[in-house]
């Protein structure tokens, strides 16, 4: 297939090698806990992928990560969800370091991801019923020259295999208000633990387990303070991280879409018509995953830029709930029998759906956002 063809090519120009050896496990194995995925990407220099030359990073700029993001996804969907969340948490330091145009502990954290290829996972908080996407996942206790922290995050992926946690949090002030900032939390610091949380088997080996922190301290220096607009809007750092993991996790199940369309199309399933109908409905959604990446390259991640993230994940994620049905009907039940891949892909593929904002949290945001006020996420 054409186009994912010229994604894996792509891949191999970053990360050479990391598809060949991706392709030597099967894909059962690379999908259950302890798969070898992500310390083959790690080994691949993965980490420093999207981060700029500019602090040593591969420099693969937003068009260039989602061609990969799909390759890998085509490949080891977990893989490819587990590293969206390093990605944009990296962006959003490197957007920070760039902002600040300074040499601080910014820049050196991101050189050091590239050099010692560290993991960075997000703690934000995804996944919370009856909570804001960005909402404190933590509380933060003042104490001399930082915070102590407690709380958990779950789900949380790649929970096993981070050496860095990025979590937000509330900072409290003497006045009774509360300051929102992220923090950058090492692996390794005491009172970090993960305990197991993810039950099913679909994306298992994105070790999306809980992290629990307990008492873990935190120095002024792991703090990055950000804020909300006038209007309630994200400020600009939460904004560009929020583009970036929309794009990257959007990016993944179109790949894992595109799976299911290459088995259709190299076994010449269905008639010429419906063959030609579904890959167009597959190259919709892979166009407006790079319609985003073109809006980042040009710098348009304002507020506006993310609603219009948010249009194309969602249009994208009703264009693969329909290609996933459709690929899954015209290979028949024959290969739905024969290989337990299609039946994986075609399940881990409804992954989208569930990652924040839901629909129906968007809706009145986005239609205040269309009469012209700025888009408040809830």
């Amino acid at each position: 297939m054409r186009s994912l063809n010229t994604d894996r090519r792509t891949c191999e120009e970053f990360l050479p090698g990391l598809l060949g050896e991706l392709g030597k496990v099967a894909l059962a194995d690379l999908e259950k806990p302890g798969s070898p995925a992500i310390d083959l990407f790690r080994a691949h220099g993965g980490p420093g992928l999207v981060i700029p030359k500019t602090y040593s990073g591969s420099g693969a700029t937003p068009l260039q990560a989602v061609a990969v993001t799909r390759a890998l996804a085509a490949s080891a969907p977990s893989l490819a969800v587990a590293t969206t969340m390093h990605h944009f948490s990296v962006a959003t330091l490197f957007s920070l370091a760039d902002s600040l145009q300074s040499g601080g502990v910014e820049w050196a954290l991101l050189e050091g991801i590239v050099e010692q290829r560290l993991l960075v996972a997000s703690g934000f908080a995804e996944g919370r019923p009856g909570r804001g996407i960005l909402s404190p996942t933590v509380e933060a206790r003042p104490a001399e020259k930082g915070y102590y922290i407690n709380g958990s995050k779950k789900p949380c992926s790649l929970s096993r295999s981070m050496d860095l946690l990025t979590a937000s949090a509330a900072l409290p002030n003497a006045d009774g208000t509360s300051d929102m900032a992220v923090l950058l939390v090492p692996r390794q610091v005491e009172g970090l633990t993960v305990e197991p949380f993810w039950s099913s088997w679909a994306l298992a080996g994105a070790e999306s387990d809980e992290v629990r922190l307990s008492d873990v301290f935190v120095d002024e220096q792991q703090v990055m303070r950000t804020e909300l607009g006038e209007a309630g809007e994200l400020d600009e750092l939460q904004t560009v991280g929020f583009i970036w993991f929309e794009l990257l996790i959007t990016a993944s199940y179109v790949g894992m879409a595109g799976a299911l369309v290459e088995r259709v199309l190299e076994r010449g399933r269905g008639t010429n018509t419906e063959r030609s109908e579904l890959l167009t409905r597959y190259e919709t959604a892979s166009l407006l995953t790079e319609g985003t990446a073109r809006m980042i390259m040009d710098e348009a991640v304002g507020n506006e830029g993310l609603g219009r993230a948010l249009v194309a994940r969602y249009g994208a994620q009703d264009a693969i709930r329909e290609v996933v049905g459709r690929a899954v009907e015209l290979l028949g039940g024959m290969a739905f029998i024969g290989s337990g891949d299609i039946a994986y892909l075609a399940a881990a593929s409804h992954g989208l759906s569930f990652h924040p904002p839901s629909r129906s949290s968007f809706t009145d945001p986005f239609l205040d956002h269309a009469d012209g006020r700025p888009l408040r996420l809830a």
